[in-house]
């Protein structure tokens, strides 16, 4: 059996093979992370609509609904949130002001989860950033169509 040598810098459940769904790679997840990130999924699961998905993404348990639509993951000493959104982050930088934000990334300590309701909008912002986005493109293909059916 081929061994993953561990840099320190990956996420914490990273150290083994890729986990293969989100209660597999929660399951690697030494506490107070783990507590903490089931607590991110609950409120993330309670704001996505019906027909999102969990999956694992790069390694990381992601949630899907038209797309990626956010991310997290725990590591040696904080724990991270990816709205996958540089404009989200933007838009929401008030209320992040006491988490540490870089261009993709919140992140927070193993023990302190964000606010239910931060998630919550910053959940919704991707929603419709996403059904946007695939609108966009609906419309775009009837254009391409009505196009080839001129010429």
């Amino acid at each position: 059996m081929k061994k993953t040598i561990s840099t320190g810098r990956g996420s914490t459940a990273k150290t083994h093979a890729a986990p293969k769904d989100m209660d597999e790679y929660l399951a690697g997840v030494p506490e107070p992370a783990r507590s903490t990130l089931n607590k991110i999924r609950a409120v993330i699961r309670s704001a996505v609509p019906p027909e999102a998905t969990e999956a694992i993404s790069y390694g990381i348990p992601t949630f899907r609904y038209k797309g990626a639509l956010l991310a997290f993951a725990a590591f040696s000493k904080h724990c991270s949130l990816f709205p996958m959104s540089l404009s989200v982050i933007e838009a929401f930088k008030n209320d992040l002001k006491s988490t540490q934000t870089s261009k993709g990334t919140i992140r927070f300590p193993v023990d302190k989860p964000l606010s239910a309701a931060l998630i919550k909008k910053l959940v919704k912002a991707r929603i419709a950033q996403n059904e946007r986005r695939e609108s966009e493109k609906k419309n775009q293909r009837k254009k391409n169509e009505g196009k080839k059916k001129r010429t």
